[in-house]
């Protein structure tokens, strides 16, 4: 329940602070008086969106704050769930910058609009007779047949099934798609796959083949070339390694008169020493070269089918084309697994559909049942509210199709007097008459779930005497449950009342200001006394609203 309300520079309001109690809770004024400037207000706290003119001084902020006591709604979960301190005396402040900014705390913690929403869900429900129209909407409708069956922990069973169920349903359609794709393309990746295995490609395979066919392409360079350093080294009389003897066979002989001559000594049987290994490997290597036309076209065959798999894959690389073959080998075996894939996804969607069934079928039941209980209790207040030949006929058929609640379609038919046939709900009733269905609609939901305060913004309208009496009699009831609010024109509703709060406008200095104030019991009287008889207040007039207060 709503405990307080303050407001700051808001629309007519300069400053406002108000407390609020449980129970049943009169607002009255005359129109234009600032009534749905505070429902404005209220509507900011609940997250609906705002703009500079909702500001009274444009060089000042706007700041709107409510408390609430939630101790009894259950909202440890919502808390916990947006990560929010939970408050049993929750605040909520709204702000609205002059640049145009809003900011929403939730016990000074920021949230966004939507957060507040939700939140503002489970905190107030505000009813004016245009939004009775809501009535009129199937999922309403089934809102209020659900609260009376109790539906409300299989539908939230039924919901998480479904959920899974669209889910899987999206998964077997993106596979069987992937498959009727894959199957087109199917022999063609498989004749790629074949074409690189086929090739039994390794890596660095290409640099080595490379090397090889460069040897055997150049064998006559190359044994020229050879023979040529051999021979060099090798000349008996000119050859390389014959001269390093002899140089080092000189220079061993003054190699004792001084360091630098022992020195070059070294140097040059080192120089002779390294020379002679790289003479020695240059005859094996002579030795190695064996021209073989046979390898050479086998390395240049080899190496013609990489050049035309990079040309086709359009890769320079060996590596990659091995991570190719990886790839549609991959495809190939997911495309195998596939197959496997649906039939069990197929053996899954049935079961939930099974599952579905006979949760939808609980659902249809319970509803069924819960249709001539809301029925006659519905009959039976509107018959208290001047319309005793109301007649419902609720229609609840079962289809084969998957709604977000069930599997049910409804047909919500009324008849407000005797000899006329049933009609939808939102072509035959009248405004007045709406108003009174959702009044006795809100009765009886008060006695099956936990609603949150319930604010009636003249829904009264078009309605007097004892049939105002009646309603005045079923608000009161329900605040003996719950926190609830009327702004009404009637002094029959208003006199019901626990609490009896006036908006007035003044004006101070060329400056109009709306304020709400609770009035005290003479206070009461007087105000009801004006709305029997108008400003000038008579005697009989007092008297009546002292009648109707006892």
């Amino acid at each position: 329940m709503i405990t307080a309300l303050s407001i700051k520079n808001y629309a007519l309001i300069e400053r406002l602070s108000i407390d609020f109690s449980k129970g049943f809770s009169i607002i009255t004024g005359e129109t234009g008086a600032g009534k749905s400037i505070i429902l404005g207000a209220l509507g900011l706290v609940l997250g609906k969106r705002a703009d500079l003119t909702s500001l009274k001084n444009k060089e000042e902020k706007c700041i709107i704050e409510a408390q609430f006591d939630i101790s009894k709604y259950n909202l440890k979960a919502f808390f916990e769930a947006n990560d929010l301190d939970y408050e049993e005396e929750t605040i909520i402040r709204r702000e609205i910058l002059p640049s145009g900014k809003s900011r929403a705390f939730v016990n000074d913690s920021p949230v966004n609009l939507q957060e507040l929403q939700d939140l503002g869900l489970f905190l107030i429900d505000i009813h004016s007779q245009q939004q009775t129209r809501e009535l009129t909407d199937e999922n309403v409708q089934f809102d209020i047949i659900d609260a009376i069956a109790a539906n409300q922990d299989v539908i939230l069973e039924y919901q998480a099934l479904l959920k899974s169920y669209k889910s899987d349903k999206t998964k077997l359609n993106s596979l069987l798609k992937k498959l009727s794709e894959s199957n087109k393309e199917k022999e063609y990746h498989a004749f790629l796959l074949n074409e690189l295995q086929t090739a039994q490609l390794k890596s660095g395979e290409q640099e080595e083949l490379e090397s090889v066919f460069e040897k055997l392409n150049n064998v006559e360079s190359i044994r020229e070339a050879i023979d040529k350093s051999l021979a060099i080294a090798n000349e008996e009389q000119f050859g390389i390694l014959n001269n390093l003897k002899e140089t080092k066979n000189a220079i061993q002989k003054i190699a004792a008169f001084a360091p630098e001559y022992q020195e070059l000594l070294e140097r040059i049987n080192s120089l002779a020493i390294e020379f002679d290994d790289i003479a020695a490997e240059i005859n094996r290597c002579s030795e190695r070269i064996v021209f073989d036309p046979e390898q050479l076209e086998q390395t240049n065959q080899k190496l013609q089918l990489i050049y035309n798999l990079q040309k086709k894959h359009q890769v320079a690389t060996v590596e990659e084309l091995i991570e190719i073959q990886s790839q549609l080998e991959s495809e190939v075996l997911e495309l195998g697994n596939m197959d496997e894939a649906i039939a069990l996804l197929n053996q899954t969607i049935a079961e939930k559909v099974d599952e579905l069934d006979a949760l939808a079928t609980t659902i249809h039941n319970n509803r069924i049942e819960a249709v001539p209980v809301l029925s006659e209790k519905m009959i039976a207040i509107l018959a208290t509210l001047g319309m005793p030949n109301t007649r419902f006929n609720i229609d609840v058929q079962q289809t084969e199709s998957y709604f977000a609640n069930g599997k049910d379609e409804l047909q919500f038919l009324f008849s407000a007097n005797k000899g006329t046939d049933f009609g939808l709900l939102k072509k035959v009733a009248s405004g007045g008459e709406m108003s009174r269905i959702m009044l006795a609609v809100k009765a009886i939901l008060a006695q099956y779930s936990k609603l949150p305060t319930l604010i009636f913004d003249e829904i009264d309208t078009g309605v007097s005497g004892e049939i105002a009496i009646k309603m005045g009699e079923i608000m009161k009831g329900m605040s003996q449950t719950m926190q609830i609010f009327a702004i009404t024109h009637l002094p029959q509703i208003a006199a019901k009342g626990d609490a009896h709060f006036k908006v007035s406008k003044s004006t101070v200095d060329e400056d109009t200001q709306s304020e709400l104030r609770l009035l005290t019991e003479e206070e009461r009287v007087v105000e009801i006394a004006q709305m029997l008889s108008g400003t000038i207040v008579s005697d009989s007039a007092l008297n009546h609203a002292k009648a109707l207060l006892n």
